[in-house]
């Protein structure tokens, strides 16, 4: 709307819009306002048109170093994603999701909730806003890079974490999202996996228990068991109490009340379920709720380290807590405990393969270091020690070498030049069956003849593979859609004693992994011990980026 203010010789006229005078003042007033809207229309189409050319350029310049964005950008001709008149959804969408990333133990501190809210509050200049409209989409594209499949290169925290996180084409996201519904685009980017929105729960949990102060003091004895009264008993009824299982009252005496809870703690850590108070059940009472909290934040890490589809029918291999499970559309079909390396030298990578067949009735082939580190000294002491354990000794041509006749004196473990095989029998070291899913750290599954270290807690005792306390039944499960009869079929080549080798028609993706935190579908928090001491890498890692642990009270 346009105001003239027309002064005559005589008077004063002031008139809002276009004054309508009578006579040729009207005449020349209805031209000098024709001319003043088509003045004023055309200046403000060139600010409108020179703002718009300062802005793309503002944006091209921006962007240059990131090939994804300049492209991404260049290809839409720069018009803006997030700072346009009729992109606020995007802009709301934006902030909701970078004022939740903690809540996903994200670090804050890379897309700040706050300084984003006052950008998108105003700029003062086209440049000002390409900058702006750049630095969020590179905001947004590390926020969801992190909340989809992880803060950290695993590779890079701890050589034994051979797992490559599923990244996302940077481009291809931008585009996608530009085509979206932003809010439903954003709770689409975590890990839909059930098990991860429950372990975002136990991390409000914890939150909330870390900011009450924890679960109040620690037990000081060795060993605690039915019928034993005195003030530690009372300390353990408190704890337990406090975390959740029961109302256990003050009560000094250890009866079948306490016993049962103790159970319940013991089969949620991975303990055998005894009601006995041991040193490690008591040690596991003692761990703090922050440190639950930090297991917490990494096994949320560590589940986007393997955001992606995993396969209708895939095994997972859980190292920190002893399991192996076969999983068919979401549901876990078998489960079975097993012995992982031992910590150290030993320990078993984590890494993703595809089983692509088994060996029934196996020859373990000694490994170099194994054969020179372990068997040479027992060489050395008497050369019947191979006889003992059906063991047979080969030159580099391959002809059989009576290890009587040999003077192993001269040999160390790095220039012994042997090599052992253990043929097939009942004390063979691989069992009836092994599980192969070929990898640079010749790790794979298989059966064994030592049966009595399945019942312990901890079990890490092997060199590397994955010993398997049910292996028939994960043959027959894996045998199950190529065979008619598996159980039958593979019990019948077992008992022919023959080594052979069985394809598995559709190879199974396999993932060695390690989680000391999680919730079961039941709803019940499950913790393991650190035996790796791998957790305080990993957080020490995640904090380095900026993830705080918190503690709240609400």
């Amino acid at each position: 709307m346009i105001s003239i203010l027309y002064k005559p010789r005589r008077g004063r006229v002031r008139a809002k819009g276009i004054s309508w005078l009578s006579g040729s003042m009207t005449r020349i007033m209805r031209m000098l306002a024709v001319l003043a809207v088509i003045s004023s229309g055309q200046i403000f189409a060139g600010q409108a048109s020179a703002q718009s050319a300062a802005f793309k350029l503002a944006v091209a310049q921006a962007a240059a170093r990131d090939k994804a964005i300049a492209t991404f950008y260049k290809q839409r001709n720069y018009r803006p994603l997030w700072t346009g008149g009729g992109d606020s959804q995007r802009r709301r969408a934006l902030l909701e999701a970078l004022k939740r990333a903690p809540d996903h133990g994200l670090p804050q501190g890379r897309y700040d909730y706050d300084q984003v809210r006052r950008s998108f509050a105003g700029f003062k200049s086209a440049k000002a806003r390409g900058v702006l409209e750049v630095e969020t989409t590179r905001m947004f594209l590390q926020y969801a890079r992190d909340i989809q499949s992880g803060i950290l290169e695993p590779r890079r925290v701890d050589r034994n974490m051979t797992l490559r996180p599923p990244r996302r084409d940077p481009l291809q996201l931008l585009v996608a999202f530009s085509k979206s519904t932003p809010g439903a685009f954003f709770r689409a980017l975590p890990p839909q996996d059930p098990g991860y929105a429950r372990l975002l729960k136990e991390k409000q949990r914890m939150e909330r228990i870390v900011g009450r102060g924890g679960w109040g003091p620690k037990v000081r004895a060795r060993k605690l068991t039915l019928g034993q009264k005195g003030a530690q008993v009372v300390a353990l009824r408190k704890r337990l109490s406090a975390m959740r299982y029961g109302q256990l009252g003050t009560s000094p005496v250890y009866d079948q009340q306490l016993a049962r809870a103790v159970m319940a703690f013991q089969r949620d850590h991975g303990l055998n379920a005894d009601g006995v108070a041991g040193s490690k059940t008591i040690q596991a009472v003692n761990v703090s709720a922050a440190t639950r909290l930090m297991q917490v934040v990494i096994g949320l890490e560590r589940m986007r380290w393997l955001n992606k589809p995993l396969g209708k029918r895939h095994i997972l291999v859980n190292e920190a807590a002893f399991m192996a499970y076969v999983i068919d559309n979401g549901k876990v079909t078998l489960e079975t405990r097993v012995v992982v390396g031992q910590p150290g030298r030993w320990r078993t990578p984590e890494f993703e393969k595809k089983m692509t067949h088994m060996v029934i009735n196996p020859s373990w082939y000694v490994p170099a270091s194994i054969a020179g580190g372990e068997y040479l000294p027992l060489l050395k002491k008497s050369p019947d020690a191979l006889i003992r354990q059906e063991l047979v000794m080969t030159d580099a041509s391959g002809k059989l070498v009576d290890p009587r006749q040999v003077d192993f004196s001269k040999f160390d473990k790095n220039n012994f030049p042997f090599s052992l095989r253990q043929p097939p029998s009942g004390a063979n070291a691989l069992g009836k069956v092994k599980f192969m899913f070929p990898n640079k750290h010749a790790i794979y599954l298989h059966d064994t003849p030592a049966k009595s270290l399945f019942a312990k807690d901890i079990r890490a005792y092997s060199h590397g593979c994955v010993r398997v306390q049910k292996p028939f039944e994960l043959a027959y499960t894996l045998l199950a859609p190529q065979v008619a009869d598996p159980k039958a079929y593979f019990d019948r080549l077992v008992a022919a004693g023959k080594e052979v080798t069985v394809r598995l028609k559709e190879p199974v993706p396999i993932y060695l992994v390690y989680r000391t935190a999680w919730v079961s579908p039941e709803g019940r928090p499950n913790y393991r011990a650190d035996s790796y001491k791998v957790d305080k890498k990993v957080f020490a890692a995640l904090a380095r980026a900026g993830v705080v642990l918190r503690g709240t009270r609400s």
